[in-house]
């Protein structure tokens, strides 16, 4: 979810843009993660290379590049990149975007569109069929990202006419990357090695949230005109959000139900993960 330093950055009370503006990949080789489909020879590359878009939906929890790789794809296809929040969005939008994608391909550059909807199983069936005459007839290439399993979410026409690739969470070498990054960009400060190993692990594979908690850590030493951060400066600021857990939210629930989906699966080894995951996170042990 990164891109490579190429331009200079100012120091963290310098910065005129977020912190995931700067670092977001232009190329497709600057993406940190996801090489399991992006990779030489893997699905979503050889889509890029091409030259042909298809409608897709790309299925993955929080930070892991879901927007990151729709916009590439415009990108790579020379497309008018329209985006849709189905959390905020309606039919309205829908067909704003019809429209828009009408004028660009009637227009004299004649020029593709994609459209891409975040939280796409946040819409209702109604407001997902009214994607299918137009992904049908080619008018725009269809990009859905969501973070539940569209074979439940998505209505069956709609996934009957869009590839689904799965999106993991960002491994612990991919946020160290984005980290070394951040810190080449002279965005933060250094760190302390057991300080960045703590930081990736209050992450949890979600870059988002690893950019998001850079820059308050910048901003936090650069008023304290820190040279370093340490690993307990990182508990200081950080405190009890060090630990990714809702009590009675839907982290827990998906937490429980990871517990039980093991113990029925058999696997003792992620019963134990999921079960001291929860007591750490403050569940009471009965």
């Amino acid at each position: 979810m990164t891109r490579k330093p190429t331009d200079p950055v100012a120091s963290p009370l310098g910065l005129h843009q977020p912190l995931a503006e700067v670092l977001r990949p232009r190329t497709l080789a600057e993406v940190v993660g996801q090489q399991h489909v992006l990779g030489p020879g893997m699905p979503l590359r050889l889509a890029f290379e091409s030259g042909r878009p298809h409608s897709c939906i790309l299925w993955g929890p929080p930070g892991v590049g879901k927007t990151t790789i729709a916009r590439l794809m415009a990108d790579a296809f020379d497309a008018q990149f329209i985006s849709i929040s189905a959390v905020l969005g309606g039919v309205k939008d829908i067909r704003d975007a019809v429209e828009r994608a009408q004028a660009a391909r009637d227009g004299l550059m004649q020029q593709r569109t994609l459209v891409f909807v975040d939280e796409v199983h946040r819409f209702n069936k109604s407001q997902q069929d009214a994607f299918l005459p137009h992904v049908e007839s080619g008018l725009f290439t269809f990009i859905g990202a969501t973070t539940e399993n569209p074979s439940f979410e998505v209505n069956s026409a709609l996934l009957s006419r869009a590839a689904v690739y799965v999106l993991q969470p960002l491994s612990a070498d991919d946020l160290k990357q984005i980290v070394a990054l951040a810190q080449s960009h002279q965005a933060v400060p250094a760190m302390e090695s057991i300080a960045i190993d703590r930081l990736v692990a209050y992450a949890d594979g979600d870059a988002r949230k690893l950019l998001n908690t850079l820059e308050t850590l910048a901003m936090a030493a650069t008023q304290e005109k820190l040279e370093e951060i340490t690993d307990a400066w990182l508990l200081k600021v950080l405190g009890e959000r060090m630990r990714r857990y809702d009590k009675g939210g839907e982290q827990f629930y998906d937490t429980i139900s990871a517990l039980h989906k093991s113990v029925r699966g058999s696997d003792p080894d992620a019963a134990l993960y999921w079960l001291v995951r929860m007591l750490d996170g403050g569940a009471d042990p009965r």
